[in-house]
């Protein structure tokens, strides 16, 4: 297989992650960013050509893909002209700001037949595989509630970088705790698939100097029975990633620190645990081996724009549901 050679568009920390595991793979790389700071970072660590703008960059190229690191805001016109020219495509998540701009990338992907992979990373985690594994042996019986929390104070996120010019502390970028957390909404989908109803409060409440949402909570039924809760915050100490997962018959734990799962089926507090000898850009490696498989012809298989539209809708009906305060009930 030919050396793949792909376009990094947005040379921010993603934009660089993504950079380093697939010039690691063997393929070769070239960056877009407006930024000069940003630009001169991804040449001189990459020997790589550099671009200002998305036009200069795809004008008379040799590409074979476009990884699109941006902030939110600007996903969707930067995916469509690398759509056009046929260029598979890596999405950071989410799709879009908006299910109305996701719904016209997912159009332009039909109507070009080019395949789109969602950077819903997590999906790539070994222990995430795992007890979604587990579920669905039923290990602890039928799933009655699951309780999902993250909770990771903004400031600590880049410590170099000025909060200001973080486009997670901006709603006009597409940041905040909704659409840039909306990692454990995917995560919900892929575990159980599509709630029923949901009622949620998407709003600012702490002190940061930002102008993007800080705190969601989200109440959400399945048709089965299943009840879920979902907490994210952008000002938690210390910060937290974990899932809750109570069946009739035990609990599963999962969480981040420490990088482990633990079940208990007893009334006792006799847990027994698994733990996972693996590092956190494991699951960035992971999408780009699958991404670099795309482009060799493989269809994409853990991550797409219908996944992409789902995570989306339920953003929407959650923003409708703090804006009405009424439970919004999903088609």
């Amino acid at each position: 297989m030919s050396k793949k050679h792909i376009l990094i568009v947005g040379t921010g920390s993603i934009g660089m992650r993504h950079g380093r595991n697939l010039t690691a793979l063997g393929a070769t790389v070239c960056g877009m960013d407006p930024r000069p700071d940003r630009r001169a970072a991804f040449a001189e660590e990459f020997d790589a050509a550099t671009f200002e703008d998305l036009a200069t960059a795809l004008a008379g190229s040799t590409l074979d893909g476009v990884a699109v690191c941006s902030p939110t805001r600007f996903h969707v016109e930067q995916c469509l002209p690398a759509l056009k020219e046929g260029l598979p495509v890596l999405l950071e998540k989410p799709v879009a700001k908006t299910l109305a701009e996701a719904e016209v990338l997912a159009e332009a992907i039909r109507r070009t037949d080019t395949p789109l992979l969602l950077g819903y990373t997590w999906r790539w985690w070994p222990p995430l595989a795992r007890v979604r594994q587990l579920l669905a042996e039923k290990a602890v019986g039928t799933m009655r509630f699951v309780d999902f929390t993250m909770s990771a104070h903004l400031e600590d996120w880049h410590p170099g970088e000025p909060l200001e010019e973080f486009f997670m502390s901006s709603a006009e970028l597409g940041g905040g705790a909704l659409l840039d957390e909306s990692h454990w909404v995917d995560l919900m989908l892929w575990f159980f698939g599509r709630p029923e109803n949901l009622s949620a409060r998407v709003e600012k409440i702490s002190d940061l100097d930002i102008t993007s949402d800080d705190n969601v909570d989200m109440m959400i039924n399945f048709a089965n029975g299943l009840r879920a809760n979902l907490h994210l915050d952008l000002y938690g100490r210390p910060h937290r990633k974990s899932i809750r997962f109570i069946g009739d018959g035990g609990t599963i734990l999962w969480s981040e620190a420490p990088n482990q799962i633990a079940i208990c089926v007893e009334a006792g507090e006799n847990w027994a645990e698994e733990r996972f000898e693996c590092e956190r850009n494991d699951m960035f490696v992971g999408v780009a081996e699958e991404y670099l498989a795309v482009l060799n012809g493989a269809p994409v298989s853990t991550c797409g724009i219908d996944d992409g539209l789902g995570v989306m809708a339920l953003l929407e009906a959650a923003r409708q549901s703090h804006d009405t305060g009424r439970r919004i009930i999903l088609d």
